[in-house]
């Protein structure tokens, strides 16, 4: 492959990535929804995967912000599979402001896997842990 595909690779998947996470913490469900394939797979620690449309809008209709929040999503690592295909994994901190202002809630890591469908690309797995 190309570097100017992986280059193309890359920055696909990183705007779906940031696109994700502005559209979470701005409670957008119907927009994070969208950047997943209709079979999408969300595996969180504690439960059972999550799988199709129907089961993640529920889950993000549920997780909708009451009070600001922010996920900072860094050192992404992109491997482009193919021109149609690629992984990611990517360090996240979840923040949250409260009477006392910012603090950190959470520390973890997504494993996303991606497809381009129609020319867009689109989360097909997200494996979030999270660190102790």
């Amino acid at each position: 492959m190309s570097e100017s595909t992986q280059a193309w690779v890359a920055a696909g998947v990183r705007a779906v990535i940031g696109a994700h996470t502005q559209a979470q913490d701005a409670g957008r469900t119907d927009d994070i929804v969208a950047l997943y394939t209709p079979d999408a797979v969300l595996e969180l620690p504690g439960t059972d995967p999550l799988q199709g449309h129907d089961a993640l809008r529920a889950a993000f209709k549920g997780w909708e912000p009451t009070q600001p929040q922010l996920h900072l999503v860094t050192n992404t690592v992109v491997t482009a599979l193919g021109p149609d295909e690629a992984t990611a994994t990517s360090d996240v901190a979840f923040l949250q402001r409260g009477e006392s202002g910012w603090a950190v809630q959470v520390v973890g890591h997504y494993d996303d896997t991606l497809r381009r469908v129609d020319g867009t690309w689109l989360l097909r797995r997200r494996r979030t842990t999270y660190q102790v």
